[in-house]
């Protein structure tokens, strides 16, 4: 980058002497240095090459972090971590031990809020602004939200909230016309609505204009000019959302335009009240292989930076692509099954099933809570919904489960993608707590496969299933290549099955674990020691005669599940062998430990939490007592999990 501006931005104070001309050079050299990393390191790339004029722009005229920028989601953040500090950091992005892909409180103090999940920068943003006014204080709040994140209920209660309370605020809508998927809805609508309707601001200019000529006009005169300006925007632009809320709107502007974005901003930011600017940009702007395929490299793994392609040549298909092809094959003979996601209908594999089946496909946009009490109705008028929503995004429609599914004892199917560590996007997006979460509802039944075959025999169980919710688990990752079987099975309700026999001691493992708790296992077997393996298949109902008769024949039972340890699938097996009167078997349980665990490879990950088959085999040993190292092990796993800040 010799000769170039970027190496010479250490913070925001850097653009302040910089002009139009200076500052468009820099956008290019911004992006031409994101593509670089995430080309190979990974990333969300899409998103953040569409506001990189934008971010220019917002620490231009703002004095960040002074001013407090809150962006939501976090995946249009790479270019504001790249302005605040952390240009020379940003290449170990996503990487462990580097900086987060998202913003992060702990990494900088320009990270106002720390966020992963969609629609809560206006809600956070409001917060810090009635805080800022409660002490006295003197600066701008500012919340960037995208037009996917604005599909979210919890973005319009904190609009709602905010209009209310009147706070000096500024929303920057960031519409590029286009969420992880193409927007659903009427909000999508209304957006398009607004772009088309440009004339209304030069109306609006028009009468201004006149009637500053007419003098001093008086309160009728006033009352009338605010009736003219009504009727404008309700015969230029349809239901003015956000002003009809206690915004006042300016906007659309160019969001690649960095002078008319510089001077918007300026004209607003000692406005006072609550302010929206209505910004279009275009996601992946600037790589043609990302403005092509917006939608792919909104998140994406390593690829080749010329070409575009991923580096990712795996032989065996992934666990989302075994779910969305087994799906389509099991709806053709069942007219009842719906499909439902939240604004994800590529990462959670449902494609085919939308092109196979589009009336009885359902994106509901980046609303959870929605997706489920929708999916319970569909339900109750005689449907089989799927619902394939991420487990990380899953928690936030906890109630809507718990009230309007398990209540009711509702046939509706969840299939939770990307279930346990799911690598660099970190603690905001592992799933981690699905099983504690799911498996304290009455009515819910708990499963997780232990390969991809597996997987579809269990997604034919639950979709045969007739007496309530059923929940599904499964890893983002490739599949182990086992042979599929051609026609899926009904596996019986609440029956595990024992893969390995064994004398010293049983190891309870479930889904992703248990063909690193096999491996473990032969292993063992080689030192002498004899564990049995089983495959408990449900987390609930667990097979509990089963579990007992290996606890009670080996007096050891070691369990191990890609789940917190507090309250997940161990506490289960530690109730049985509690009621169960079975006070003489020793119980480890091997799972995550009690902290939000940091991005990096999953692998890395994995073997750090002591979960991978060096991990499950140190543990058996460990639970045995007949290893000499046994104390040096229990040490680790102690350091590795004990209770503090993130891993």
């Amino acid at each position: 980058m010799d000769g170039s501006i970027l190496p010479g931005i250490s913070s925001p104070a850097d653009l302040k002497n910089l002009s139009i001309p200076e500052l468009d050079v820099l956008a290019g050299e911004i992006r031409e240095y994101m593509i670089s990393v995430v080309s190979k390191n990974g990333g969300h790339l899409a998103p953040s090459l569409g506001t990189v004029e934008l971010t220019l722009a917002l620490h231009y005229c703002f004095d960040s972090p002074r001013d407090k920028i809150v962006w939501d989601v976090g995946h249009q953040a790479y270019v504001h971590k790249i302005l605040t500090g952390r240009r020379e950091e940003f290449s170990s992005l996503r990487q462990e031990d580097g900086i987060s892909g998202f913003p992060r409180r702990s990494e900088s103090n320009h990270d106002v809020f720390g966020t992963g999940h969609a629609s809560t920068s206006i809600s956070s943003a409001l917060g810090i602004a009635a805080a800022r006014d409660l002490k006295g204080e003197k600066h701008h709040v500012l919340a960037v939200i995208g037009d996917g994140a604005l599909t979210g209920g919890m973005a319009f209660e904190g609009l709602n909230h905010a209009g209310d309370l009147g706070k000096d605020l500024i929303v920057i809508l960031n519409d590029n016309r286009m969420s992880i998927s193409p927007n659903v809805g009427a909000i999508s609508r209304y957006l398009t609505r607004l772009v088309t309707a440009r004339i209304y601001i030069h109306l609006e200019a028009d009468v201004w204009e006149l009637l500053s000529r007419m003098g001093r006009i008086g309160r009728k005169g006033r009352v009338l000019v605010r009736r003219i300006k009504q009727g404008l925007k309700n015969l230029v632009v349809p239901n003015i959302l956000f002003e009809e809320m206690g915004f006042r709107y300016f906007g659309p502007v160019e969001g690649h335009q960095i002078g008319e974005l510089i001077t918007t901003l300026d004209s607003v930011r000692n406005l006072r009240g609550p302010l929206l600017v209505h910004v279009l940009t275009q996601k992946g702007k600037g790589y043609r292989h990302a403005e092509e395929d917006a939608s792919r490299f909104h998140g994406i793994g390593s690829f080749n930076k010329q070409t575009g392609t991923a580096n990712d040549h795996s032989k065996h298909p992934s666990y989302t692509k075994v779910f969305g092809e087994a799906l389509v094959s099991l709806a053709e003979d069942r007219p009842a099954v719906v499909a439902i996601t939240a604004a994800m209908p590529d990462g959670t594999g449902l494609m085919p099933f939308q092109k196979r089946f589009p009336e009885r496909f359902f994106d509901v946009g980046i609303a959870e809570q929605h997706a489920v009490t929708f999916a319970a109705g569909l339900a109750v008028g005689g449907r089989k919904p799927v619902v394939a929503i991420y487990s990380t995004f899953l928690q936030r429609a906890f109630d809507q489960i718990a009230h309007d599914i398990c209540l009711q004892n509702l046939n509706v199917v969840f299939c939770l993608d990307r279930a346990g560590l799911v690598g660099e996007d970190g603690p905001t997006h592992h799933g981690c707590f699905d099983l504690g979460y799911l498996c304290q509802l009455p009515n819910m039944v708990v499963m997780a496969p232990k390969d991809e075959n597996e997987l579809r025999h269990m997604l034919r169980t639950a979709l045969d299933y007739q007496g309530g919710p059923v929940a599904i688990r499964y890893p983002r990752s490739v599949g182990l290549g086992v042979a599929m079987d051609k026609i899926p099975v009904a596996v019986p309700v609440g029956e595990g099955e024992l893969l390995r026999d064994g004398e010293d001691l049983g190891i309870v493992a479930i889904g992703s674990m248990v063909a690193s708790a096999m491996d473990a296992a032969e292993r063992l077997s080689a030192r002498g020691i004899e564990a049995a393996v089983f495959n408990a298949r449900f987390a609930k109902p667990l097979d509990g005669q089963a579990v007992l008769r290996i606890a009670r024949r080996t007096g050891r039972i070691l369990t191990v599940e890609e789940n917190v340890v507090s309250g997940g699938f161990g506490s289960v097996v530690s109730t049985l062998l509690h009621e169960e009167k079975a006070e003489e078997v020793e119980l480890r349980m091997l799972g995550l430990p009690d902290r939000f665990v940091a991005h990096g490879g999953r692998a890395s990950l994995l073997k750090h939490a002591g979960l991978d088959v060096d991990g499950i085999e140190a543990a058996a040993v460990e639970l045995l007592g007949r290893s000499a190292g046994a104390q040096e092990s229990r040490g680790r796993w102690k350091q590795r999990s004990g209770a503090g800040s993130e891993a």
